[in-house]
Formats: structure tokens, C-alpha cells, sequence
């Protein structure tokens, strides 16, 4: 009998090991035979079991070389890429579009990957993911909470967040240290008009000074305040993502960065 796959520390690995767990993420993500499925770091397959064998196509992106053999013997019409899904090509991956995304995520590339996810969501009909808790509540937060920040606003212009349910560290092999989320996100198919440059500027200056007053933040950015429904004198952290929009988009010409 072969060994079950170890956790790997590099890798960031925390398998999930709950059965009422993995069968409520099947339940939510509900896969249907006209389906296309891509699963990032299935890791020994334990959320794949639940979802395998409903879908026309279902794709995998595993960086654990040794998590790939067992897979491919477990599910046979998997289709496993062997690497990192940040260099992965998406583009070529996600062809046709229409695709859905669903993975526990290793907490360290959450972000980045989100990231780079905004660039791609034409292609992609939902995602549910795995995240640590902190993180969820940050991509799904209200304006003026401490969660509030340029991940949770660029999040929520791109897409619509749900949090479903949250997960206990004991529902994991090794236990991680905190708590677990899973989370709904759906993108737009209509999105405000803004220079996506431009308004990533934005933010970065607004929240690396989100006690600030958001006309000092902004003060080289050149914003015509008079073209803006937004007070010079407000925070960061209490303005809505429309807010943002609209500073983005009232930044003069000449001062574009």
C-alpha cells in the first residue's frame, strides 16, 4: 500500500481532510457534464474525488512533482499541468471561455493570484475558493471596516464576493494556525468606465495613507476636485469602490502616472 502524500512546509501545504467539509464545497460549486472545471493545487485529491467525473473537461495545476503520479492513477481523464499556476499561461489555459475555478489555496499566493485572475476574467464564470479567513474578510469587506483596503476595492469592482461558510483549523492535516474561509466570487460582465492604470494608482497612494486625509494622499495625482463627488477631507477607508472610480477618473490628464 502506498504512503499518503506529506504535507510539504514550502509549499504551504494544509490538506483538507474534513468529508463535511469537501461535500459542501461540492455542494456549492455543483458541477453540471457541460461544466469546465480547473482545480488549482489539488494537492493528493481529496476535493478532486468530490468533484472528478461530472464535468466536459476538468483541468488541474499542481506544483507538487510528487502529488502528480498519484493523481494521474486515481483520476485518469484529469488533465494535470505540472507547475505554478502564477506562470502559468491562462490565456491558453482557459480556452474556450466559460470557465469555472474552484481550489484550496496555499494562503501565500491568495493575493498574487487574485491578481493576476482580474487580467483574465472574461474567460471565467465563478471561482470558490479556500482562503485564510483574514483574507476573505478583506476581499468582502464594507467600506469603513478595518478590513477595507485596495485588495477589497479591487476586488469588488472586478467581481461580486460572497462569503459561504468558514472552515476550523482541525479540518486540515497539518492544522494551520488560523481559520479557514470559503468564498463565491463571480465576475462583473459590466464594469465602470476607468483607466485600470490609473486607478490602481489610486489606490496604492489612498491606502498607503488610509489615515490621511484622501486629498493629501492624492496630492500628485493632480485630481480636479470639482469634477468628483467625493470630500477632500475623507479617508481612504470609508470610501465606496464608486468613490474610487470617480477620483480615478477626475485625475487631470497631465499628472497621469
Amino acid at each position: 500500500m502506498s504512503r499518503a502524500p506529506r504535507p510539504r512546509k514550502r509549499f504551504g501545504q494544509h490538506f483538507l481532510v474534513d468529508e463535511g467539509v469537501l461535500q459542501r464545497i461540492a455542494d456549492v460549486v455543483r458541477p453540471t457534464p457541460e461544466d469546465r472545471l480547473l482545480e488549482i493545487g489539488p494537492g493528493p485529491g481529496a476535493l478532486t474525488s468530490y468533484l472528478y467525473g461530472n464535468t466536459e473537461r476538468y483541468v488541474a495545476v499542481e506544483l507538487d512533482r510528487d502529488m502528480i503520479a498519484p493523481l494521474e492513477v486515481r483520476f485518469p481523464d484529469l488533465e494535470l499541468v505540472s507547475d505554478d499556476i502564477l506562470r502559468v499561461d491562462l490565456d491558453g489555459l482557459l480556452t474556450p471561455p466559460g470557465w469555472r475555478l474552484v481550489g484550496n489555496l496555499p494562503y501565500n499566493i491568495s493575493s498574487p493570484l487574485l491578481l493576476k485572475l482580474f487580467r483574465h476574467l472574461p474567460r471565467i464564470r465563478d471561482m470558490h475558493f479556500m482562503f485564510q479567513r483574514e483574507l476573505g474578510d478583506r476581499i468582502g469587506a464594507a467600506p469603513g471596516s478595518k478590513s477595507w483596503g485596495r485588495l477589497g476595492v479591487l476586488t469588488q469592482y472586478y467581481c461580486e464576493v460572497e462569503s459561504l461558510f468558514d472552515v476550523p483549523p482541525e479540518a486540515f492535516s497539518p492544522p494551520p494556525r488560523v481559520h479557514s474561509q470559503v468564498v463565491r466570487i463571480v465576475p462583473r460582465r459590466t464594469l465602470s468606465d476607468v483607466d485600470t492604470a490609473r486607478f490602481g494608482r489610486v489606490l496604492q497612494l489612498a491606502f498607503s495613507a488610509r489615515r490621511k486625509r484622501i486629498a493629501k494622499g492624492l496630492k500628485d495625482l493632480g485630481v480636479d476636485w470639482n469634477r468628483v463627488p467625493v470630500d477632500p477631507d475623507a479617508r481612504p477607508d470609508v470610501l465606496s469602490v464608486e468613490d474610487f472610480v470617480a477620483l480615478a477618473n477626475a485625475v487631470t490628464e497631465d499628472d497621469r502616472k
